[in-house]
């Protein structure tokens, strides 16, 4: 996203003191944009640069780009059972999820879901991810039911506007500490006690 930015306008680390995580990429845009003077008009390029430089970008080497513990055990486990229906919700655009996804070969778990491409808003995004599951055959289903996973105080606050309830996962810019004050229902350190994570995802007590 620096990269694109400074490309279309000349403006370097455009987004050093832009708030990420767990916001949606519209919204970490517009709000560049605005701090940079860069009007709305202006944007219509962005998400296609954007993308081309992240085909680039998601094939060189750091330190900090590999799969959290207990994601794909815990993926492969609810693939498994006929009374869990897996959805992504992300802040990221639609062609930037997958294409993360894709590089980790984590996509193939998600048939569908929202996306930073649906609403402004990460609030906004689990209506419109219920509704994408039910147009691409899916359950219908009370969102007492749902749970968000997130390692954000943004995620917990998505699944609690809409009555969702939330498992955080510190694997993010967030301790166990911070995620609970957000009023996480379930709070673990990473995924990789796999039964238990399980326990708390199908608790719908």
């Amino acid at each position: 996203m620096t990269r694109a930015f400074a490309d279309l306008f000349a403006v370097q680390d455009a987004f050093r003191h832009i708030p990420l995580p767990g916001r949606t990429d519209r919204m970490i845009l517009a709000d560049a944009a605005s701090a940079h003077g860069v009007p709305p008009e202006r944007l219509d390029d962005f998400q296609r640069l954007y993308l081309s430089h992240l085909v680039e970008e998601i094939e060189r080497p750091g330190p900090g780009k590999h799969v959290m513990p207990g994601v794909r055990p815990l993926l492969d486990a609810l693939g498994g059972r006929d009374d869990v229906y897996v959805a992504l919700l992300t802040g990221n655009y639609r062609a930037a999820a997958r294409i993360k996804l894709e590089y980790f070969d984590l996509w193939k778990y998600f048939p569908c879901g929202a996306f930073g491409d649906d609403a402004p808003d990460r609030n906004g995004l689990l209506p419109e991810a219920l509704a994408r599951v039910r147009a691409c055959g899916g359950p219908s289903v009370d969102v007492r039911d749902v749970v968000v996973v997130g390692d954000t105080p943004l995620d917990v606050a998505c699944a609690a506007a809409s009555g969702a309830r939330s498992l955080a996962v510190a694997t993010g810019n967030y301790g166990v500490d911070a995620l609970r004050a957000s009023g996480a229902d379930s709070v673990f350190g990473d995924l990789s006690n796999l039964p238990v994570v399980l326990a708390a995802l199908t608790d719908v007590a």
